[in-house]
């Protein structure tokens, strides 16, 4: 499948421009001839460089937030999707309504349509927009949409902004480190050779340790690399993948907020699909698929075969040892009650608002131990540095 650009002129002489989806040039001018669209210019467009825009999260939720108001307000889904084409900021999600409002103009329904754009509007949004034609309920499905999309993208700037810091700080210490050894200490070295005194023990140390650095800073370097892709591409094998997603789940202080992370992902997107009314081993399906760990896919997957079965979410739920016993009881309540989707929305509001505190207790926690770390290793580098200059002094 590739992505043709376009320009052509309707029966009534409009002007259209945008982007289609085909496997050939052949079928993309079928499809514009079956939209009632003339092409004069059809170009297929390049595989796209680095500097190729995407469509963004922000942008998602913005749309969908918007279209829901609109459809809210009583407008036609055509004129709803002719107004949000025009004003999208983005030029390549532009190009993509421009060619779904041609697709819902041309008598698709505004699902299929979403299809032509996997990589945009995503399974589990299709399939709500799907749920919400059918049962007539669009604007309400959207503004279910758009509050999932919110509450999500929250969740995922809490763990991008929890694991930034850390990671951030420990590489300017590398850098910082790296640069005093190859650069500063070779200095004091010279100096200290020049006085013909022995150096006291940490002194010498670090200049060894210098000296080693300078030797093998290239093999360092590219050994660094290489571990770096070494566990991406193991990443991507089956084993790699379950191995580093339990790893996630078991590390120490990050691990606890992975856990909440996901029992609230899971908990949201299978409430907001229940109540929108997706079948429940199709939503188990979607959720598993959009957990983005898979040790939690593995343990949805087996949740969806149980319930297959005829049997409950919550017992093959607890059988996983994954959620936590509170997730599981409460999605029992759930079930017995029947409001099922109620109950997963509770859960994911409490688990989403330890989220926020689990972060803050790993913040709080790490601040003080990369300080203490920084401190060390730096201060340990300069004292070291200036103890032969001390001696010196002590000395006269």
């Amino acid at each position: 499948m590739a992505t043709f650009t376009y320009e052509g002129k309707t029966s009534s002489g409009e002007v259209r421009k945008g982007n289609i989806d085909a496997a050939d040039e052949k079928t993309a001018r079928n499809q514009l001839k079956k939209m009632n669209i003339n092409p004069t210019s059809i170009k297929k467009k390049s595989a796209g460089g680095f500097f190729q825009g995407k469509v963004t999260n922000k942008d998602l939720v913005l749309f969908t937030r918007q279209f829901a108001t609109m459809i809210d307000s009583g407008l036609p889904l055509v004129q709803c999707l002719e107004i949000q084409s025009k004003q999208a900021e983005n030029p390549v999600f532009r190009d993509e309504l421009t060619v779904i409002k041609e697709k819902v103009e041309s008598g698709s329904t505004f699902a299929d349509a979403l299809k032509s754009f996997p990589k945009t509007f995503d399974t589990l949004y299709q399939n709500m927009i799907a749920a919400g034609e059918v049962g007539g309920i669009l604007d309400t499905i959207l503004n279910r949409l758009a509050i999932y999309l919110e509450k999500n993208e929250k969740l995922k700037r809490q763990i991008k902004g929890a694991m930034s810091y850390p990671i951030i700080t420990m590489v300017v210490a590398f850098v910082v480190v790296t640069i005093l050894l190859v650069f500063v200490v070779p200095q004091f070295a010279t100096m200290f050779a020049d006085m013909g005194r022995e150096l006291p023990a940490p002194t010498q140390f670090v200049i060894d340790l210098s000296e080693w650095l300078q030797a093998n800073i290239v093999y360092l370097l590219v050994g660094i690399g290489g571990t770096i892709y070494g566990i991406r591409y193991s990443y991507k094998t089956d084993g790699g993948e379950v191995f580093w997603d339990k790893f996630l789940l078991r590390a120490p202080v990050i691990g606890n907020v992975v856990i909440k992370v996901s029992v609230a992902r899971f908990c949201r997107t299978l409430g907001t699909m229940l109540s929108s009314g997706v079948a429940i081993l199709e939503a188990l399906d979607i959720c598993g698929k959009t957990s983005g760990n898979r040790v939690i896919e593995d343990a949805v997957n087996f949740v969806r075969q149980g319930i297959s079965e005829g049997r409950t979410v919550s017992d093959p739920l607890t059988e996983t040892e994954v959620f936590p016993e509170m997730v599981c009881q409460m999605i029992s309540v759930g079930e017995a009650t029947g409001a099922l989707d109620v109950m997963l929305n509770k859960v994911a509001d409490f688990y989403e608002d330890e989220v926020d505190q689990a972060v803050e207790n790993m913040t709080s926690l790490l601040e003080p131990m990369i300080m203490a770390f920084l401190g060390v290793v730096i201060g340990g580098l300069v004292i070291a540095m200036y103890l032969p200059i001390f001696t010196m002094a002590a000395g006269v």
